[in-house]
């Protein structure tokens, strides 16, 4: 069988898991990539390789040169995926045994939180915001508000942003809470507060004075462009980005973080006060109690840290060490 063919079947096999289309785009990204190498490997081209020559050796030397050209991260997720592709081989009957168990894949690294830095810049972001300091071709204080807020306040990702609708906000007056989509099709329910019920009616309202002939039915996308259509992901890193930058708190997001800075933000502070780590997944919708129990160990430390940098305890660290006195006492 041709290794094209088996692919297909694979990502037939897999539709009743109903992945994302971000998850099915990024499977054949990562089958497609060394499935090039491994054509360049065995001398053949793509549409001629068989299932036969995906064996040990030549997986091997197609993931080298695939890790010679990729980060970490992106040679552990293809090779998740081709792990995942030859155990539905296996399992099909189309190859004896699975032969990435002989592939080296780099260690999976841990996952540090990267939340904002410093104790007022979420409120600081979120004041600016508000003010209109950032200086858009068409400025649209209210809808970077929500932005933000979604983020610091309710944790969610970039892609539960994008596919927010107006029915996503659902509960009576009191009692809303945000139904989202979550990653791998884990849905989740999010309680909102009024405060938070006010910024989303402040949005649309200012949706409607802006679009009076737009669509706004509950299907309608929650987040828009400044022309009116659901926003898409690079316009929304932008707009979280230039916040940043226009509240001249841009050296208090780290490195590579950027809008999931907000949701690392909204876990940490759930950490500190005290959320337990079932709380933190159910509210962040991971899919492992471990990645929740991140938070609350990452948390720790800091504190640790913060304490050992007390003056004081330089202070009690530069104590000479007490002394009996002449009567032993």
């Amino acid at each position: 069988m041709r290794v094209l063919d088996a692919q297909e079947s694979f990502f037939l096999a897999r539709r009743p898991r109903k992945d994302s289309p971000h998850t099915t785009a990024a499977y054949r990204r990562d089958l497609a990539g060394v499935t090039a190498l491994l054509s360049d490997v065995v001398s053949a081209p793509p549409d001629d390789l068989l299932v036969a020559h995906l064996t040990a050796g030549n997986l091997r030397k197609a993931f080298g040169v695939f890790a010679d050209t990729h980060a970490k991260s992106s040679v552990l997720r293809a090779w998740s995926t081709w792990n995942q592709f030859l155990t539905f081989c296996v399992a099909e009957d189309l190859l004896p045994g699975n032969p990435m168990g002989a592939v080296a894949r780099p260690k999976t690294p841990p996952l540090v939180p990267k939340p904002l830095r410093g104790e007022d810049t979420p409120e600081r972001l979120l004041a600016a915001a508000a003010e209109g300091v950032r200086k858009a071709r068409d400025p649209w204080p209210e809808r970077d508000v929500l932005v933000l807020a979604l983020g610091l306040v309710a944790g969610l990702r970039s892609a539960e942003m994008r596919t927010l609708t107006l029915a996503s906000v659902v509960g009576r007056p009191g009692e809303r809470r945000l139904h989202v989509a979550g990653k791998g099709n884990r849905d989740r329910s999010v309680p909102i507060e009024p405060a938070m019920d006010r910024i989303i009616e402040q949005y649309l309202e200012s949706c409607r004075a802006r679009f009076p002939q737009g669509r706004f039915d509950r299907g309608s996308a929650l987040l828009r462009d400044r022309h009116g259509e659901p926003i898409g992901r690079g316009g929304l890193e932008y707009l979280v980005r230039s916040c940043f930058r226009w509240a001249g708190l841009h050296d208090r997001v780290p490195s590579g973080a950027n809008l999931h800075a907000l949701r690392h933000t909204f876990a940490t502070r759930l950490a500190e006060d005290g959320a337990s780590a079932s709380e933190i997944m159910a509210l962040l919708g991971h899919a492992s109690l471990a990645t929740s129990q991140n938070y609350i160990e990452a948390t720790a430390r800091e504190r640790r840290a913060a304490v050992a940098g007390n003056r004081t305890y330089v202070s009690l660290a530069n104590l000479p060490s007490a002394r009996r006195d002449d009567d032993g006492l």
